[in-house]
């Protein structure tokens, strides 16, 4: 990605600075109006988010340390059409797999990922809309980091992290098959992958109040 693209950069013990976006969405899928430069909570304590409002001076963020969340490991669900693969470090738990094809991507039923409960078409529409890129179909099968067209660079996930894609990632992609063009980032504080989210938000109840 061109370096004068949009990026997001850290700094340290504070907000995540998202720099050149064109299109970010909040919670209630309104769009939220953006500026050259913006300074994005991440420690889950500002007043004013998305925006950072100096809270996590008082609250002591740290923008490292913990431990991750799940396994660093790609399990693989194999079906006659397609072969989807999936990491749980990666997940942020949007749920949208079962949202879109609950027959196929049911945690309820062993194995969890079915694909030949239904069709390529699904398998592929779940895939691109995972925000984390979690789940991927098989190498060979995988075109690459799916994108939706109609989503914002930035999509605020309520009680959840930031959704971003096509966006120059603050650091190096972290865990197997992490996508540096298809991510989630980290805004309750919690996670043990900062600035990633490794879905500490969802085990710990947490409440974004926006």
């Amino acid at each position: 990605m061109a370096e004068d693209g949009p990026k997001i950069e850290e700094r340290e013990n504070g907000p995540l600075m998202a720099r050149g976006i064109s299109k970010m969405v909040g919670p209630d899928g309104a769009e939220i109006a953006v500026k050259p430069v913006m300074a994005l909570c991440r420690c889950g304590h500002s007043k004013n988010k998305p925006f950072c409002d100096g809270s996590h001076k008082d609250a002591g963020f740290r923008d490292r340390g913990g431990k991750p969340e799940g396994p660093d490991r790609v399990f693989s669900y194999a079906g006659q059409e397609v072969t989807v693969t999936f990491n749980p470090r990666l997940c942020s738990h949007a749920a949208e797999c079962g949202r879109i094809a609950q027959n196929i991507f049911n945690p309820s039923q062993k194995p969890w990922v079915q694909p030949d409960n239904g069709t390529r078409a699904e398998v592929e529409a779940v895939v691109a809309a995972c925000p984390s890129g979690a789940l991927k179909l098989a190498e060979g099968q995988d075109k690459g980091p799916d994108l939706f067209a109609d989503r914002a660079e930035i999509t605020v996930q309520r009680n959840g992290p930031y959704w971003v894609q096509g966006v120059t990632a603050p650091q190096p992609p972290q865990g197997a098959g992490m996508s540096d063009r298809k991510y989630v980032l980290c805004r309750c504080g919690q996670s043990g992958a900062k600035p990633y989210c490794d879905g500490s938000h969802r085990d710990r109840g947490w409440k974004s109040g926006d």
